[in-house]
């Protein structure tokens, strides 16, 4: 029988129920195919006092412990501090704030795996608890171990390099990822399982009517990795070919003003539309309707779940050479790879799919076949189970 811990600083909340969420699909998966799992998800310590302010408030709703979707949820707190403060020491604070429930919940759930999901702080903490334990350690690397955390100081890249050194098991989500990973002691214990969706969970009984002979769509935060301003510099040179396309852009963030202000500027405030944060429900009517492409030139993407989101609804997808889903897109066969930072290849490729739409249609399907044969959270749970029954071996 296996009895799975896992630990996860990233996992829902009633009252933060997207956080995490593809750990969430996950455990739900592995237990559909016979593992009894629990979760222990740590919450930053927040004082009564500073309550008052939103950021904050969220932490202090947070239970000690709920059922989500028949999935057991405790919520330690620990300390951490603000803007990656003392990152390098951030497992071991949070080993200090989640002994306790462990140890409780070892009395009646004898756990013979902790899966750990990144290396920094969580796996830290795991290391420690596992010191006592004595149990198979898997550690899952997502992106921001390798992408953030190894850069932020020399003792953070030691430490997470410490933990996937004690590790039994490491699952990287991108052979980007794993990639990284240079030594081969670590590389033979190393390997890669993508993240993926629930098919089921995207079937709807509504379109929403899109205006614009061409559609493209973008779903993401409105960060500046995620190449947004690449797009709206695509649609500039597209437009006078394409004078009723239109653009939709789903999500918010930072760079919201300085996106607005370049549609402005590039004289295409009709053709681009702001849609900000949608529920997911809603996302997922967009990627279902009329759209010609999906277009998201991210350069630092670990995986990125909304690309094979939209490959699922037929789409044809557009995504960046080198980055996480070249797991998944074979270009001009089931998508589409352009160069990062490269507006005339983005715009050429957007062209061609909106010339081609026939073509592009097919690839768009092609896509959609990959995904429900290679990319759903079943096949990932089945995945996990087999790296478990190994290490236990």
């Amino acid at each position: 029988m296996k009895n799975v811990l896992v630990i996860s600083h990233m996992y829902p909340s009633p009252f933060k129920s997207v956080l995490g969420i593809f750990v969430h699909k996950q455990v739900q998966k592995l237990i559909g195919e016979g593992c009894n799992v629990k979760v222990v998800c740590p919450v930053p310590y927040v004082p009564a006092f500073l309550g008052v302010i939103k950021k904050y408030k969220a932490y202090l709703q947070i239970p000690d412990k709920a059922v989500l979707d028949g999935v057991e949820v405790f919520y330690p707190r620990y300390f951490e501090f603000p803007r990656g403060i003392f990152l390098q020491n951030s497992g071991f604070f949070m080993y200090l704030g989640i002994r306790r429930i462990v140890g409780r919940l070892h009395r009646n759930f004898k756990f013979n795996v902790i899966h750990a999901h990144t290396a920094i702080p969580v796996g830290f903490a795991s290391m420690l608890l596992d010191k006592k334990y004595r149990v198979p350690l898997v550690v899952t690397i997502h992106g921001q171990d390798f992408q953030y955390t190894i850069k932020k100081n020399a003792m953070c890249r030691k430490n997470v390099f410490r933990v996937l050194k004690y590790a039994d098991k490491i699952i990287t989500v991108s052979n980007k990822l794993r990639n990284v990973i240079r030594e081969k002691y670590l590389l033979d214990k190393t390997v890669v399982i993508n993240n993926g969706i629930n098919p089921e969970e995207y079937v709807i009984d509504e379109q929403i009517e899109l205006e614009g002979q061409y559609v493209m769509l973008s779903v993401s935060a409105l960060i500046k990795t995620k190449g947004i301003d690449l797009n709206i510099r695509a649609l500039s040179k597209l437009v006078k070919k394409y004078p009723d396309i239109r653009y939709y852009i789903i999500g918010a963030g930072e760079e919201s003003k300085n996106l607005k202000r370049l549609a402005f500027e590039l004289n295409l405030s009709e053709n681009v539309i702001f849609l900000g944060e949608l529920p997911h429900s809603e996302v997922i009517k967009y990627m279902s309707s009329k759209c010609d492409v999906f277009s998201l030139p991210s350069w630092q993407e670990g995986f990125g779940i909304v690309y094979i989101e939209a490959m699922n609804s037929g789409i044809p997808v557009v995504g960046i050479k080198g980055q996480g889903i070249e797991d998944v897109i074979k270009d001009r066969k089931n998508g589409f790879l352009v160069k990062p930072h490269d507006v005339d290849d983005l715009a050429n490729t957007i062209d061609y799919i909106l010339s081609h739409r026939k073509e592009a249609r097919q690839i768009g399907l092609n896509g959609e076949n990959a995904v429900l044969r290679e990319f759903t959270w079943l096949r990932n749970a089945q995945k996990t189970i087999d790296i478990y029954d190994e290490i236990m071996r």
